[in-house]
């Protein structure tokens, strides 16, 4: 379900979708003391996972940064950025987005997922992950949505094996992830597999 919320000048439209444990909307300049301490709180448990922080990462200035970059890519049909929520608290648990949105005769997209570290393993990315999913299939047409994750990053992998995603293959130096070129390993799943 698709509820309109007030938007803001630098922020993407105000969408929410609601799923049973949590919800998802695009970030908001209120957001950012929450999202920052969240990340801080989480930063050990992320970093191995993603491409190196700059220092000012966690900054005000960083962050409304970002909106306007995720504004922009919402405009444009080029990617669709959310924050995850737990439902019954209000509590910023992660995030995620499709990302490297192509037209024409791909019709795909790219997802990208982050939980911070208390909310790990309790459901959250999962439901999450439902939702854009919907998101990506109905509201975007979109036609396939691929991920990738370290080999080694058996939580990743479960996750998108729950929710219906394919193995499909393996990419040498795929992301530069903690500073270091990384292997990863390719999922995807179409439409017609999704069962939402």
């Amino acid at each position: 379900m698709i509820r309109l919320l007030g938007g803001g000048l630098i922020s993407p439209p105000a969408v929410r979708l609601d799923g049973p444990i949590c919800y998802i909307r695009p970030p908001l300049p209120r957001d950012w003391r929450e999202w920052a301490d969240l990340r801080a709180d989480s930063r050990a448990f992320l970093t191995p996972w993603e491409p190196t922080w700059p220092a000012d990462a966690l900054t005000r200035a960083a962050f409304g940064r970002r909106l306007r970059r995720q504004a922009q890519e919402w405009r444009d049909d080029q990617g669709y950025s959310f924050l995850v929520y737990d439902r019954a608290t209000d509590r910023l648990v992660g995030g995620l987005g499709l990302t490297n949105l192509r037209r024409g005769v791909a019709q795909m997209a790219t997802l990208g997922y982050w939980v911070g570290q208390p909310y790990a393993r309790n459901g959250y990315m999962s439901g999450a992950t439902r939702l854009v999913l919907d998101f990506a299939f109905g509201q975007l047409g979109l036609h396939r949505v691929e991920a990738a994750c370290l080999p080694t990053n058996a939580p990743s992998r479960g996750l998108l094996e729950k929710v219906g995603f394919t193995h499909e293959g393996y990419a040498r130096g795929y992301l530069r992830i903690d500073g270091v070129w990384r292997d990863h390993v390719l999922y995807a799943i179409l439409r017609e597999e999704w069962r939402g």
